[in-house]
């Protein structure tokens, strides 16, 4: 998998995956099979909670079985039956799901990585009361997820999220300085590591959840003279469309487990800052499936 995101991704977008550590410069980066959170009390019994759909028709960087295999496995271990989506998106193949992810899709050719009438099915399926998990990462990731974000009142900005005075590509949302948000998704979550990741702004009403707070910059590239200021916009949101419910998140590292590079590691859930991304994802999985 890394081999191909090497030969397809545009050279900006690898040294920012080098830069984020998302992509180790010896190319080993693998799902740590070992990352086994407890879960006290499970949201549905085993197997029989609503069907998470992990799109893998688009290019996705991370998938059920990839990257996002401690993604999958912690859902299953909260009750969620989870599989792999394979399938282009019409408004009648959502509809099985009970929440449909969608994670880093990529465009790999000039055509987009998604058809106009695959972006009017999601958002046509969440009026009717789907439920979508949407999160992408650095250039060469936002283009895709801004495609179906602009229909949902959402603006991504294409670059590379980063605290150029933090020494690290992590950044760090603490209750205690408001740049984590109190809402029912973070009830007894003091602190949310991310992985640089990219930043939006909300078009439609929603309620902010993930805020960069001052010094947080947008590198249009590694070497960018003149990033951008992007102090007030947003790492992670939640909204309502129509009758549907939108998470949206500008990382995708902090919901994975994964080892990198000879020394293995740890990036994501299993990193010793993000000690409470695997809580954070339970409870975001709980509000989109209304429980």
């Amino acid at each position: 998998m890394a081999s191909l995101l090497l030969r397809s991704t545009p050279a900006i977008g690898v040294a920012l995956l080098l830069l984020a550590g998302q992509l180790p410069a010896d190319g080993q980066q693998v799902a740590d099979p070992s990352f086994r959170p407890p879960i006290d009390k499970p949201t549905f019994a085993p197997g029989k909670g609503p069907l998470v759909l992990i799109d893998e028709a688009h290019n996705n960087f991370h998938t059920a079985t990839g990257r996002y295999l401690a993604f999958a496995e912690l859902l299953r271990r909260d009750g969620y039956r989870v599989e792999g989506s394979t399938t282009p998106f019409t408004v009648e193949a959502l509809r099985r799901a009970g929440v449909m992810v969608i994670a880093n899709a990529r465009k790999l050719t000039d055509a987009p990585a998604f058809t106009e009438q695959e972006v009017a099915a999601v958002r046509s399926w969440i009026v009717q009361g789907g439920a979508l998990l949407l999160i992408t990462d650095h250039p060469p990731m936002v283009e895709p997820a801004s495609q179906i974000g602009t229909a949902l009142g959402i603006r991504h900005r294409n670059g590379a999220a980063r605290d150029p005075a933090a020494g690290t590509s992590r950044l760090i949302f603490r209750r205690a300085d408001g740049t984590l948000r109190d809402h029912e998704i973070t009830r007894g979550i003091d602190q949310i590591a991310t992985f640089t990741g990219s930043s939006f702004e909300l078009v439609a009403p929603g309620d902010p959840i993930l805020v960069f707070g001052p010094g947080v910059r947008s590198f249009a590239g590694p070497d960018d003279p003149n990033p951008v200021p992007i102090e007030g916009h947003l790492q992670g949101a939640v909204l309502q469309v129509g009758k549907g419910r939108v998470a949206v998140f500008g990382e995708a590292a902090m919901f994975s487990a994964q080892v990198s590079g000879p020394d293995r590691r740890p990036m994501g859930m299993n990193a010793d800052v993000a000690t409470q991304n695997a809580r954070f994802l339970v409870n975001v999985m709980r509000w989109l499936a209304r429980r």
